[in-house]
């Protein structure tokens, strides 16, 4: 006897609901320009925005928006319009699948699949369709760090009382960030009681690791006297060492530590030699104070 569902109402057989399958992929940025600050905006920022650009294909479906990167919206929406046909994607979101970027390419079209205005519905679970690499004309990030939330709002417009409600929460937890010039996707900031320089480094993982071991080994990974290496995360496939800094000085005082330290990383990372049996000691207390982030 066939045990397919039957429709309660109707007596008809129900359609087979359909399985999505969710794909992880360890590095959902790769081959974008700007990969490292992709993640940084994901993983490192509370507050910044990148103006983003449709290939022309989808400009050519879809019209001329104006489309805005965020690194959260309000109550960590995947996306929303404005009124205006705005369009906001934001990077850090509550739900997401195995493939961030198809998240996010998913949340874009939907987006300007709805009125502007409007609410913009968008699945847990993608499925299989284009990603981020296949709907952005890609290019450098011209990343904009705020200190306040406020490009969430419109000048003059009354917005939903949810919204205003998260802007305050959301605005409570910025804390002071400045982007450095030393090297790409690097970053200072302020906690209530430390600062620190977090690097999203560009390289192979393996590469990077052996880098770091060198100048582990030979004393050089703090910044500079009264600094320490706290550890590193793995953030979807990339390395990003941290640093335990002094409260003060401002961000801008350390562009001259990380220029130092980025011509010492980029010196080992042209090493080809094997690693020391020292320098391999030192790669496996990196690994111990190393944890992932997806």
């Amino acid at each position: 006897m066939s045990k397919r569902a039957r429709n309660s109402r109707t007596g008809t057989d129900a359609p087979k609901r359909q399985k999505v399958r969710d794909i992880f992929v360890p590095r959902p940025f790769a081959g974008l320009t700007d990969e490292a600050e992709w993640i940084a905006l994901r993983e490192l920022i509370p507050a910044a925005t990148a103006p983003l650009k449709l290939k022309p294909e989808l400009v050519e479906q879809y019209g001329g928006r104006e489309i805005t990167l965020a690194t959260v919206l309000p109550m960590a929406w995947p996306a929303m319009t404005k009124p205006d046909g705005r369009i906001f994607i934001g990077l850090q979101r509550h739900v997401q699948s195995g493939d961030v970027s198809r998240d996010l390419a998913v949340a874009l079209l939907r987006a300007l699949e709805t009125e502007p205005g409007a609410t913009v519905g968008v699945p847990a679970l993608p499925g299989e369709g284009p990603r981020l690499q296949d709907v952005l004309d890609d290019g450098p990030l011209e990343v904009t760090l705020h200190d306040s939330y406020e490009f969430w709002l419109d000048p003059g417009a009354t917005e939903d009382p949810n919204v205003q409600a998260s802007l305050e929460r959301a605005n409570a937890a910025i804390y002071p960030t400045v982007r450095l010039s030393a090297a790409p996707a690097v970053y200072w900031c302020r906690m209530p009681d430390r600062a620190h320089v977090r690097w999203v480094l560009t390289d192979d993982e393996d590469r990077a690791l052996d880098a770091l071991a060198r100048l582990s080994a030979a004393g050089g990974l703090p910044l500079a006297e009264g600094t320490k290496f706290a550890g590193m995360f793995r953030a979807h496939g990339l390395l990003v060492p941290v640093w335990d800094l002094p409260v003060e000085p401002e961000g801008r005082e350390w562009e001259a530590p990380v220029a130092e330290f980025a011509k010492r990383y980029a010196e080992a990372l042209a090493v080809t030699e094997p690693l020391t049996s020292a320098e391999r000691r030192s790669r496996q207390g990196l690994l111990g104070r190393q944890f992932t982030l997806r």
